[in-house]
């Protein structure tokens, strides 16, 4: 048999074998039997040599169309297998929807984010609106609009996470969207102002992240009463309609006159423990009325407007209203800890 010849029949056999390959093993191992460095095809072209130039032309033309034609007849199969394989494997791991579904865990929210929307709801209910506004923000309205001058102690730098030297910090507090809602709302104004804030504190009770809510009211004829209504209906929706409040005079830059604003220990029930130190009283919040410097930075005319703020530590009331000791439980992530949380919303 000539060369010719062989290389027809090494064709025909090639060509059999491709079609009765079942998977994509087989398929190489015939690839590799007639096509390898090693396979038939190169062994019967390594006799070219042997023949005249007008043979050795033909035969190589014949060898490379039969090449070809296997390595396409090879591809083909090869996308075959493939969809074959995946046919099978799909109707292999079919699910059937009308089994009953198998139990899952439910999770829960975290008591930092469930507390916040907990917060956030008792003051939509009373008619405030939730405003939002950037982490990093401008100094101006971090410090400069809020009262806060450049030789203020909460500028320094122990306190503040500075940006660059541009302008721009890590928000302090969430007061900066009071600023913002001020400059862009023509009174009456009632947001509450949820979100991230940072400052360089670090240890049990303090976390260099936490989060804040702020509130602000500006309309005709607000006054410290509406302020004390306010806070005592948020404040009993929260502890309770038994839980003692009282207002203790304080300062913020940014609103006079202010106040600082204690509950009843909810551990000890206000007869002394090491949570309140003894006092029977924990600080929940800050507020008071509104500074005219205020007023005047976003010009809205503070002799025709009054109104008044608050900010609070949702971390705080968290770890007052579930009775953690250490913020920094909250963060660790810790899903022992997180567990203790299941059913809150």
């Amino acid at each position: 048999m000539n060369l010719i010849d062989q290389i027809k029949a090494l064709k025909e056999e090639a060509l059999r074998l491709i079609d009765k390959a079942v998977d994509l093993e087989k398929l190489n191992s015939v690839r590799v039997e007639f096509l390898g460095k090693k396979g038939k095809l190169k062994a019967i072209l390594k006799t070219l040599g042997k023949l005249s130039p007008e043979e050795r032309k033909q035969v190589g033309q014949l060898a490379n169309t039969v090449k070809e034609e296997l390595e396409e007849r090879i591809k083909q199969k090869e996308e075959e297998l493939k969809k074959q394989a995946l046919a099978e494997e799909l109707k292999k791991n079919k699910v059937d929807i009308t089994l009953p579904h198998s139990w899952i865990e439910v999770g829960s929210a975290h008591p930092v984010i469930s507390t916040m929307f907990e917060i956030v709801e008792t003051f939509v209910a009373m008619g405030f609106s939730v405003a939002q506004g950037p982490e990093v923000e401008k100094e101006a309205y971090n410090f400069d609009m809020l009262n806060i001058p450049p030789d203020h102690p909460a500028r320094d730098m122990q306190d503040t996470f500075f940006i660059n030297k541009e302008g721009y910090v890590l928000r302090t507090h969430t007061s900066p969207v009071q600023i913002r809602a001020m400059l862009t709302q023509k009174p009456p104004i009632s947001i509450v102002a949820p979100g991230r804030v940072y400052r360089k504190d670090a240890d049990p009770t303090h976390s260099p992240m936490f989060h804040q809510i702020e509130g602000l009211l500006v309309d005709e004829g607000i006054t410290f009463r509406d302020l004390k209504g306010i806070l005592k209906i948020f404040l009993e929706t929260t502890f309770g309609k038994d839980i003692p409040i009282r207002f203790r005079p304080s300062y913020f830059p940014f609103t006079e006159p202010s106040a600082e604003v204690d509950i009843g220990c909810t551990v000890c029930k206000g007869s002394g423990c090491r949570v309140c130190k003894d006092t029977g009283w924990l600080e929940i919040l800050g507020c008071g009325m509104v500074d005219p410097n205020v007023f005047d930075a976003v010009g809205i005319d503070w002799e025709r407007y009054t109104g008044f703020a608050f900010g609070l530590g949702v971390e705080r009331i968290a770890m007052l209203k579930y009775q953690i000791n250490d913020i920094r439980l909250l963060f660790d992530n810790n899903m022992k800890f997180n567990h203790q949380f299941k059913g809150i919303r």
